[in-house]
């Protein structure tokens, strides 16, 4: 197995496996990104997201066989960066192999490694497959914090009120 950082090669893959995670989730429907948005995104001149990717070796040479898409975010009581997971997927039939395992310990040693003060994601509460896996790494859940969200209409209303 390799963990590294993606590349643009890796980008319709991804998006491939962005696409069978959105289906997983049951919300298909809401992905909207596409290789020529997700590779802006993250090789644009100003690139603010990132992927790391784990290959597969397999019988016709590598494959992806899972992603991960982080961000830097900041903690002002640490007073550090830290880094957000926005996704983790593994393919379906390459699950209990060690992929995502790898692709959350290369992401600590990133934190690690640049003095981060935080390594943060979440996770649907149906997901106990990822709940327990996430638990199995020492990751705490933060029960008493819920997620709010702007999107959409809402989005553009507040944004009119400036």
């Amino acid at each position: 197995m390799t963990v590294r950082a993606a590349s643009p090669q890796d980008i319709a893959p991804i998006v491939q496996l962005i696409r069978d995670l959105g289906e997983y989730e049951n919300a298909l429907h809401e992905v909207k990104v596409t290789v020529d948005s997700l590779t802006q995104t993250l090789f644009g001149p100003n690139p603010a997201a990132f992927a790391h990717v784990v290959e597969h070796r397999g019988d016709n040479g590598p494959i992806i066989a899972g992603f991960a898409i982080w961000f830097v975010n900041f903690s002002t009581w640490l007073g550090k960066h830290g880094i957000y997971l926005e996704d983790l997927y593994v393919r379906p039939e390459l699950r209990g192999h060690g992929y995502g395992k790898a692709l959350l310990v290369e992401l600590a040693k990133v934190c690690v490694d640049r003095n981060y003060g935080r390594f943060e994601w979440s996770c649907l509460d149906w997901n106990e497959p990822s709940i327990g896996f996430y638990k199995s790494m020492g990751a705490e859940s933060m029960d008493e914090w819920t997620t709010y969200r702007l999107t959409g209409e809402a989005l553009c209303e507040v944004a009119a009120k400036a």
